[in-house]
């Protein structure tokens, strides 16, 4: 029914952890929730108008706008919400924590540990995740243009909790951890580098550079 949004971002409002961008478009603010990933994108002093894919839904009478950065994001968060026990904030915090590659390489090599890093996921709805997705995400991935390699970060989920636990004990926050985390998960050379000390100080370089 709306497929995107096209306007300028009047304001960024944060509440209970939930992002919510105000698009002015002819003098009308429309409240969009987004994820934390996209919310950094954004520049909310910027007069350059963006787009934002959005998918629009009525729970208890009470309509609520979603806006993802790519209508690949949003068409996996549409995919998981037609999942039974699969709310629209538990899908938002899957894109969040992972990422659009990495969530759905997790989906379809069923990486059920990688899952569940996600916060309110457990083990079973995990697995429910990738016994529905596992098939179609495979497919859809390929239409969608969304490639990735066997070795990519997710072959190293051991390497990446221990880069978790090891962050967290010295003070970062969560949300300082998973940025980190999607940043140097994109260099190369990283990935195939299989020692995790490695790995923190690159996160704890990229960290001290950006909080």
């Amino acid at each position: 029914m709306l497929s995107y949004f096209r306007g300028i971002v009047n304001n960024l409002n944060i509440n209970n952890n939930r992002y919510v961008v105000i698009l002015e478009i002819n003098n009308i603010g429309y409240e969009i929730q987004i994820p934390s990933r996209f919310a950094r994108e954004l520049d909310i002093n910027s007069t350059t108008e963006i787009q934002i894919f959005t998918h629009f839904q009525v729970r208890d009478d009470q309509p609520i706008l979603y806006g993802f950065s790519t209508a690949a994001e949003r068409d996996l968060f549409r995919q998981l919400t037609a999942i039974s026990g699969i709310g629209s904030q538990s899908a938002i915090a899957l894109i969040d924590t992972l990422g659009l590659e990495d969530l759905v390489q997790a989906i379809v090599t069923g990486n059920i540990r990688l899952l569940t890093k996600t916060p309110g996921v457990g083990q079973k709805t995990a697995e429910r995740i990738a016994l529905e997705l596992k098939t179609k995400l495979a497919q859809w991935r390929i239409s969608a243009g969304i490639n990735f390699e066997t070795n990519h970060f997710l072959a190293n989920g051991e390497i990446i909790a221990d880069l978790e636990m090891t962050l967290l004990a010295l003070g970062y926050t969560k949300n300082e951890i998973q940025q980190a985390i999607s940043v140097i998960s994109q260099d190369n050379l990283l990935q195939k580098n299989p020692y995790v000390e490695e790995w923190i100080r690159s996160a704890i370089a990229f960290l001290s550079l950006n909080i």
